[in-house]
């Protein structure tokens, strides 16, 4: 336990995502975590520590380390009716399920299911299945609401048993069964993807699927008869069905078998998955550009990097071998993040892995446009790589070069920006079946742009009258 004294006067205020719960909420103080225990919540949180639980996930690297705080606490964060209050970790950077890949969102469910299984057997239960309750450190996620846990009821029901279809289940077989990856669906449904409309897309063969009928089918037809009448209602009260442990352990063993053996249903190679073996580099080039991010990161050692359009990961692996501390690499193309996660992972690289078009990335949104903040608003980069990425928001998205180039230097104080010129074949490709309406897109156009706002600290050629490597500063 530790005490903080000498800031009875200072205020902390909720994050803004945090507010559903009575059980507790988030706060933000001088660049610290802060999660409170309600009074009403206190004797679960007092039973679930008790057991020992949350200091063995803790240990095993499932849930995040907390201390609890002595003195002050109520004045502090002018919250009537708090009982305890905790101090976590700061996460690296907060990202949300809509922004994963299909292999982030099925470790995530895994692991929420590798918590609850370990829960039941020390009594203890989890009050509900938030995918929001998991965050990611590098590749690996972890378990983020300790007020999450209470004490287990003896034959109640699973009441997170939707909301685990609906926000873990669901999106994942969305890409298992049909190919469709599942993050604009789930950016425009924040609280998941509902069974019910999910389920109109499976014909009656996904029924023969033991699975499929058990957590989907039946889900589906309790809504449909709920909504038209009061029949089954009764069920829900207590006294009403009892859900045996024996069972509810069993549904969390099958869920867990069958979502550690689902895998994308598009299997084929997408665009730029291999893009780090298909491009049109010679091995000097790459080496050159590999000697410029390395000098990059080792001169200005950023803390956390941002890699748009980071492919299989080869340059954020480039930066962090260089010194960077921590990257997030943002990508649209799914079998790109997919290479670019399961090296994460195999080579346990501080490297997170999201999906983001940069030409729309996610917004504020949710309660009061607040409740979800945007991509820019969560993270503060200190350096930046956007290698080979202006050509596309200009030419293909007809994103002016101008605002371009304004919106990457403003993303992060230093970073890399390369130019691909229209002689390139890459860029050729793009231009081969339209109109050139581009006439500012030249070197001359960028380097006058950049140097408005940012000192050049240095450039390469990558080849002459070819790619250019330029490193900024911004004033």
């Amino acid at each position: 336990m530790r005490s903080i004294t000498g800031r009875a006067k200072i205020f902390a205020e909720p994050v803004s995502g945090s507010f559903r719960d009575p059980s507790g909420h988030v706060y933000q103080l001088d660049g610290q975590i802060f999660r409170t225990v309600s009074d009403h919540f206190a004797p679960h949180f007092e039973f679930v520590e008790s057991t020992g639980l949350l200091k063995t996930l803790a240990r095993d690297g499932l849930v995040l380390p907390f201390e609890k705080l002595v003195k002050d606490v109520p004045a502090l964060f002018r919250a009537p009716g708090v009982r305890y209050v905790l101090t976590v970790p700061r996460l690296p950077f907060v990202s949300f399920p809509y922004e994963w890949p299909f292999s982030a969102l099925k470790a995530a469910a895994v692991l929420h299911l590798n918590i609850h299984l370990a829960a039941i057997e020390r009594g203890v239960t989890l009050s509900d299945a938030s995918a929001y309750n998991v965050q990611f450190q590098g590749p690996q996620p972890v378990f983020i609401d300790h007020v999450s846990f209470r004490r287990y009821d003896e034959g109640e029901l699973w009441a997170g048993h939707r909301q685990f279809c609906e926000q873990f289940l669901v999106p994942l077989l969305l890409r298992a069964l049909f190919g469709v990856s599942h993050n604009a669906w789930y950016r425009g449904t924040l609280e998941g993807i509902p069974v019910r409309d999910f389920s109109r897309l499976l014909s009656w063969r996904h029924y023969l699927s033991w699975n499929v009928f058990t957590h989907l089918g039946l889900h589906s037809w309790f809504q449909d008869t709920t909504a038209a009448s009061s029949v089954g209602l009764e069920k829900l009260q207590p006294g009403g069905a009892r859900l045996p442990l024996n069972t509810f352990r069993r549904i969390l063993h099958d869920l867990h078998a069958w979502i550690s053996r689902l895998e994308p249903a598009d299997t084929g190679k997408t665009v730029w998955q291999d893009y780090s073996n298909t491009n049109t580099y010679s091995a000097r080039e790459a080496r050159i550009k590999t000697s410029f991010i390395s000098d990059f990161v080792r001169r200005t050692r950023p803390t956390q990097l941002w890699d748009l359009g980071c492919n299989a990961g080869d340059y954020a692996n480039v930066a962090l071998q260089a010194g960077a501390s921590y990257v997030v690499g943002f990508d649209c193309d799914q079998g790109a993040l997919e290479a670019c996660y399961a090296r994460a992972r195999e080579e346990r690289l501080a490297l997170q892995t999201l999906f983001m078009d940069v030409a729309n990335p996610s917004p504020n949104q949710g309660w009061k446009e607040a409740e979800r903040h945007g991509w820019h608003a969560r993270g503060s980069a200190d350096g930046m790589l956007a290698l080979a990425v202006i050509h596309h928001l200009a030419i293909t998205r007809n994103i002016p070069l101008g605002q371009v180039l304004d919106w990457l230097i403003g993303l992060a104080p230093r970073g890399i920006i390369e130019f691909v010129p229209k002689s390139d074949p890459m860029v050729q490709r793009l231009l081969c079946l339209r109109e050139d309406i581009f006439p500012d897109y030249t070197l001359e156009f960028v380097m006058q742009r950049m140097k408005q706002h940012t000192d050049i600290v240095h450039t390469a050629a990558l080849c002459p009258n070819g790619r250019l490597l330029i490193w900024y500063e911004r004033r």
